[in-house]
């Protein structure tokens, strides 16, 4: 089993950044993807960016470009640095694991404001 904790979310202006961080504990980290999902209020969950064990990454069309995600295996931390935010990327931003079962965090708040 795996708890997920994360951190970094907060209120930044557009065109601001933010780096969120996961810290996993309870497992092997390094067998899992790690993935970075949100959800805005009044939608559904969608995947942000995800990296599998061996480092390949896959982001969202909306994020692309202005999003990184990777992994600190020796950390059991996984992070996603968010640049050029805008007011779309408002969202409760959950951390994911993922192997033959699938855990969540509790979420982080980032709110971008216009």
């Amino acid at each position: 089993q795996v708890q997920l904790v994360e951190s970094g979310g907060g209120l930044v202006q557009a065109g601001g950044s933010l780096r969120l961080s996961c810290a996993a504990s309870g497992s092997d980290f390094r067998i899992y993807t790690m993935a970075w999902y949100r959800q805005a209020s009044g939608k559904q969950r969608e995947l942000v960016a995800s990296i599998t064990t061996g480092g390949a990454r896959n982001y969202a069309l909306s994020v692309k470009g202005r999003f990184t995600i990777s992994r600190d295996n020796a950390k059991n931390t996984v992070y996603l640095q968010m640049n050029n935010l805008n007011p779309e990327d408002t969202a409760v931003y959950y951390c994911n694991a993922g192997h033959s079962m699938t855990y969540w965090g509790k979420g982080t708040l980032v709110t971008v404001s216009s």
